[in-house]
């Protein structure tokens, strides 16, 4: 049962979640008009946005929005290419930006400035995800949070999370089920404000972004 705090703070969360992707909505559309028209060309081309399947609060599946920073049929390539697969199975589900040979050169850029996440507003405003929160994972990763995974799923993913903060790709499996759960367990108002200064920080300094 919810305590009459952990309510209040829900509340609160979720109103701040509305007003900054309300806001950040409208001052992006010119970032976006730049991007579509940098994807009609080369390498590129092709939609602006990406959309992948990611696991939600409670086992709820949702679709997470990013600007498309790999070549259009990626996920085809890598399921194809077992040796491509293992790689990026054993690096905790990304691949090292220089072995990855599905990013496209303006990619590359967009996910080192983490402008490719700026899509991901969109999910914020409709409730799929919050700005303060764990990441939400592809149901491939979830063996990795074992017995875990309820408690895991028991919050609203976010956009910036604990994991980000504290070093984001540099932080690979299992460390990573342990850094998302204290967040899981230890989720407060000042808590994210704390998450939210230090991503601000990671994403000016480029940490752990690729």
């Amino acid at each position: 049962m919810q305590s009459k705090s952990n309510h209040c703070y829900l509340i609160f969360k979720r109103f701040v979640d509305i007003v900054v992707s309300l806001c950040a909505l409208i001052f992006v559309a010119p970032i976006t008009l730049i991007v579509w028209i940098i994807d009609q060309f080369g390498s590129n081309k092709g939609p602006v946005f990406y959309r992948q399947r990611r696991i939600g609060k409670n086992h709820k599946p949702f679709y997470i929005y990013k600007y498309r920073s790999m070549v259009v049929d990626a996920e085809e390539r890598l399921r194809k290419n077992k040796e491509l697969h293992s790689l990026y199975v054993k690096n905790s589900y990304k691949l090292p930006p220089d072995k990855d040979p599905r990013i496209t050169k303006f990619g590359r850029f967009i996910r080192k400035s983490s402008l490719d996440e700026i899509p991901q507003f969109l999910n914020i405003l409709k409730g799929d995800m919050t700005l303060i929160g764990p990441r939400p994972v592809v149901e491939e990763e979830l063996k990795e949070y074992g017995d875990r995974v309820d408690e895991f799923l028991s919050v609203t993913p976010g956009a910036m999370g604990y994991w980000q903060a504290s070093g984001r790709s540099e932080i690979a499996y299992p460390k990573r089920c342990e850094v998302e759960l204290y967040y899981v367990r230890n989720a407060s108002f000042w808590f994210d404000i704390k998450i939210l200064t230090k991503n601000i920080i990671s994403i000016f300094k480029t940490n752990g972004a690729y």
